[in-house]
């Protein structure tokens, strides 16, 4: 686990194209170990591109990105990969849960593909479902639950293998107010009492106003900061 306000990632100078489009243009970000921030910015900013440049699910065409000192932008997709499953967890807008399996087995989905046995992976998935105030529903699949219950396991499934970063893009979007704010709530606590920082891609205002540091990005800047650690 990273120390408690220790930069735990890192992007310098990060460029980022689609073709002629520049998406990112040179952006400079720490993420602090055990915080949360927002990254927001209107439609085609470069909010997502950054996101999934700073995960690993896109190489940046420039600059350098490193996970506790250690260069990672430079590895394999092979390596890439081995770390999103390893030190990084996801939380998408639609969950992105696989329909047939049950809600404990999308939970130890990761850890199973790292490696871990099954009685292992399926008694840490039902620990953090409990947390997450699903006990009762680990036999249910993605259909048979509400969108927030969905998400909640989700959030389960980035927090298993406990992770250093959790990227989550829109984990909102899909949910009513109420649920959203709940939603978020589970998160942050789930990743605070897990000691993983946690970066946020949002269009929600309330969400981005309620975190300790908002990142605003503009035609694939950084265009300002608030809330930033010393």
């Amino acid at each position: 686990m990273t120390p408690q306000g220790s930069v735990v990632l890192a992007g310098r100078g990060l460029v980022k194209r689609y073709g002629q489009q520049i998406a990112l243009a040179g952006v400079d970000i720490d993420i602090h170990g055990g915080e949360a921030l927002a990254v927001v910015g209107p439609s085609g900013s470069g909010k997502t591109s950054l996101l999934h440049v700073l995960a690993g699910i896109l190489r940046p065409d420039g600059g350098e990105i490193t996970l506790d000192g250690r260069r990672i932008d430079q590895l394999s997709e092979t390596k890439r990969s081995e770390l999103r499953r390893t030190e990084f967890g996801f939380v998408f807008q639609s969950g992105m849960l696989v329909a047939e399996l049950s809600a404990e087995e999308n939970v130890a989905l990761p850890m199973l593909l790292g490696g871990a046995k099954r009685s292992a992976a399926i008694g840490a998935a039902r620990e953090w479902l409990s947390r997450l105030g699903l006990r009762g529903r680990e036999g249910s699949r993605p259909g048979e639950l509400s969108g927030g219950q969905a998400q909640r396991v989700a959030i389960a499934r980035a927090l298993t293998h406990r992770p250093k970063v959790i990227f989550a893009d829109e984990p909102t979007g899909a949910l009513d107010t109420r649920t959203g704010k709940d939603t978020m709530d589970a998160l942050l606590v789930a990743a605070s009492d897990a000691g993983a920082s946690v970066v946020i891609v949002t269009h929600d205002v309330e969400l981005a106003a309620s975190l300790p540091r908002t990142v605003t990005i503009r035609d694939g800047r950084i265009a300002e900061q608030v809330g930033v650690l010393s």
